[in-house]
């Protein structure tokens, strides 16, 4: 089979590889119809986070099941299914408590799982999921192609936004400012409308994101960033701010952007993956009572909420993707982002 090798900066290659094989008995092989590149992707692929050896890489996929482990209940052959950005059990107590991510027996797409075995990367053509039965969501029945895009940001992006978006308390009625107009952002905003927020201003200077953002449910556009960018914000909401804030980037200069914006008393979501050595004030959020939620989406515990609303086409995440290649093209969807020149590189293997 094909995949992505990740082999240092800038430097991402379509390569033979072999395909995997059942190991436990609880878990499946899966045929990717569709995977992505994920913003985070793009801190190794830029040298943020360096690059010790080559390494497969992605982990946001959907795809058809090829086979199973004779343990697997509740998947079976044939299935399409879409798979979270970790491995999981849904058995163990985090969990049930709605925090797959924290997984007892976690594993992670192009690392190790819970066993020690390889975790093939998602930007490939073939992934072994070893907890089939926890990890994996199986639709209602096969999808159209154009309804595939959308099944796949549940893998993560419209996950992590949704999160953002449930960790600020975002609720009927809410205001709302999202800090980073990338997919995340994007997301947020879709989040945001969907659980009633009443008026949400995203934070942007592309025209193409202002746009998409506008579709998603955005209501106002700030274009500034730093004191300029707050007092834009804040003077929108009577000079108080927002009740709800999403920082989706994780940088120190979004987090106090998103600090600084929300009402005292109003809370932000982050899910932006900490780069740049973002800190929380504790004086400034004890004199401003703003809480602070969010970190890794659980985006397992989503899927089964959010799935019939994309099922039925009432909720069309899937327009982030703006540029879509063959896998043997990883590279320029990675440059593409990297660039700018795309929000988000849908890859079909």
């Amino acid at each position: 089979m094909h995949a992505t090798t990740i082999y240092g900066k800038n430097d991402v290659r379509y390569e033979e590889v072999p395909k995997p094989e059942l190991i436990t008995g609880g878990d499946a092989i899966v045929k990717v119809v569709a995977a992505c590149v994920c913003g985070s992707d793009l801190w190794r692929y830029r040298g943020i986070s360096p690059v010790k050896h080559p390494a497969r890489i992605g982990h946001e996929f959907v795809g058809i099941v090829e086979s199973v482990g004779d343990r697997v209940s509740k998947i079976h052959v044939g299935d399409f299914v879409i798979a979270p950005f970790y491995d999981c059990d849904m058995t163990c107590v985090n969990c049930r408590n709605g925090f797959t991510t924290s997984c007892l027996e976690i594993g992670w797409w192009g690392g190790k799982d819970h066993w020690g075995n390889d975790m093939q990367g998602a930007q490939g053509e073939y992934v072994r999921v070893p907890h089939a039965d926890g990890s994996l969501v199986a639709t209602p029945a096969q999808p159209s192609d154009e309804l595939v895009p959308h099944l796949l940001t549940l893998a993560d992006v419209f996950g992590t936004g949704h999160h953002a978006a449930v960790s600020a308390g975002v609720k009927q009625g809410s205001t709302v400012a999202v800090v980073g107009d990338g997919a995340v952002g994007l997301s947020g905003v879709l989040a945001a409308r969907r659980l009633g927020a009443a008026r949400i201003v995203l934070m942007s200077r592309h025209e193409d994101r202002q746009n998409l953002g506008r579709d998603f449910g955005a209501t106002d556009i700030v274009e500034q960033r730093g004191d300029e960018g707050i007092a834009a914000i804040k003077e929108m909401f009577d000079g108080i701010g927002p009740d709800a804030v999403l920082e989706c980037v994780g940088t120190k200069e979004s987090m106090d952007q998103a600090l600084r914006s929300a009402r005292p008393g109003g809370q932000v979501g982050f899910v932006g993956v900490p780069s740049g050595g973002p800190e929380l004030p504790v004086r400034q959020l004890f004199d401003s009572n703003v809480g602070v939620r969010g970190g890794m989406a659980p985006v397992r515990n989503y899927i089964d909420e959010l799935l019939p609303e994309v099922w039925n086409g009432s909720l069309k995440p899937g327009l982030v993707f703006d540029l879509e290649l063959p896998l043997s093209q990883v590279a320029e969807a990675y440059a593409a982002m990297d660039e700018r020149r795309a929000i988000k590189s849908l890859l079909r293997p």
